[in-house]
C-alpha cells in the first residue's frame, strides 16, 4: 500500500483536496455504472429474475465503491457521501461537489456541516 492508501487515515484540508480527484473519479465511475444498470432495471422490472440480477449488480457496485473509498482512507457516510477524518471532526464531500468545501464535528453529521471555503 502506498502512502495515500491507508485505513483510518487523518487528513489535513490540503490532503483531502489532493485526494479528491481519485475519490471523485471512483465515485463518478460507480454512479455511472449504477445509472446504466438502473436503465436496464427500468426495462426489465424489479419483479423479474433479470431485475433481481440487476438489483444485485447495483448492490455489488455500491459495495465495491464503499471498499474502494475505505481503501483510500476516507469514511463512507452514505451513498456517494464521504468524510475525511481531520482528527477533530470531518471534512465532508458529497458527489458531485467539485471540492472538499464543508466540515462538521464528529457528532454533527451531514445536516450540521458548514462551508469552509
Amino acid at each position: 500500500m502506498n502512502d495515500d492508501v491507508k485505513m483510518n487515515r487523518r487528513f489535513t484540508l490540503l490532503e483531502a483536496q489532493k485526494l479528491l480527484p481519485r475519490v471523485y473519479e471512483k465515485t463518478f465511475n460507480a454512479v455511472n455504472l449504477v445509472q446504466q444498470i438502473r436503465v436496464q432495471l427500468d426495462e426489465f422490472g424489479e419483479g423479474t429474475s433479470k431485475g433481481q440480477q440487476l438489483l444485485s449488480e447495483i448492490d455489488e457496485s455500491v459495495v465495491t465503491w464503499t471498499r474502494d473509498m475505505e481503501m483510500l482512507g476516507v469514511v463512507v457516510k452514505g451513498l456517494w457521501l464521504v468524510d475525511f477524518d481531520s482528527g477533530e471532526g470531518y471534512y465532508c464531500w458529497k458527489y458531485p461537489e467539485p471540492a472538499v468545501s464543508h466540515y462538521h464535528g464528529y457528532d454533527d453529521g451531514f445536516s450540521g456541516r458548514i462551508k469552509i471555503i
